[in-house]
């Protein structure tokens, strides 16, 4: 579905990421890991087009969407779901899925996320910035559902929740391949991230240094090696 294949990304002259490539397949999830600063977010917003790679190209479904702005990345089916949520305040739960329905061109999804997530509906003519982290973070994941994506990209969906909603959101992660949705998974708690993986890229330092199954990688010593490289 997804392949990128040796980018390269700059913040003026500071290279972020150094030939980064993976792969995602169909109704899969594959995780991306790795400390602070290791390029991981850079990676998304390079997918979802609010960076260009200098060099290198990203493919989805087998066209190269390396130069497309944001609006047609999420067009081609790659929503992205930012770190901290980011949801719009002063509008109302429905006013939030609405938004996030705009590219689709259609409301069908309406039903599907609030079967999902039982607490936006009884919220939906709440203003968002009145809702707990846990509602947030669930509007933000049914926002980006709304556009019927492909691909979704979650960015430290697990910051800052209370371990009980963390379950939750991760059982809702387990279950996208159902609806043939893929997913492109950041995520701090590497062992709670390779517990719903199939693949896994570890970056550091803007470079891929591990890759594998989730299997594979879900062991101690390699995740310290990861993060403390």
């Amino acid at each position: 579905m997804l392949s990128v294949e040796d980018i390269h990304v700059y913040y003026g002259k500071a290279c972020a990421l150094r030939g980064v490539s993976l792969s995602i397949d169909d109704s899969s999830v594959t995780a991306l890991l790795g400390a602070n600063g290791a390029g991981k977010s850079t990676t998304l917003n390079a997918i979802s087009g609010i960076l260009r790679p200098r060099r290198g190209r990203i493919l989805f479904d087998g066209v190269d969407i390396s130069r497309f702005d944001p609006a047609a990345v999420v067009r081609s089916g790659i929503v992205h779901c930012p770190e901290g949520r980011q949801v719009f305040p002063g509008l109302t739960v429905r006013e939030n899925l609405l938004l996030g329905s705009y590219a689709a061109g259609t409301h069908q999804q309406m039903d599907y996320v609030l079967a999902l997530f039982p607490r936006l509906r009884e919220r939906l003519t709440q203003f968002a910035g009145t809702l707990s982290g846990g509602e947030q973070q669930m509007l933000a994941i049914g926002r980006a559902l709304m556009g019927k994506p492909k691909l979704i990209m979650l960015d430290e969906p697990s910051l800052g929740l209370a371990p009980i909603i963390v379950e939750q959101i991760f059982e809702i992660i387990t279950g996208f391949h159902e609806q043939g949705i893929s997913v492109l998974l950041v995520e701090q708690n590497a062992m709670l991230a390779l517990e719903v993986a199939d693949r896994a890229y570890a970056l550091s330092h803007g470079q891929v240094r591990i890759s594998g199954t989730a299997d594979e990688l879900r062991d101690p010593d390699l995740i310290q090696r990861i993060y403390l490289s």
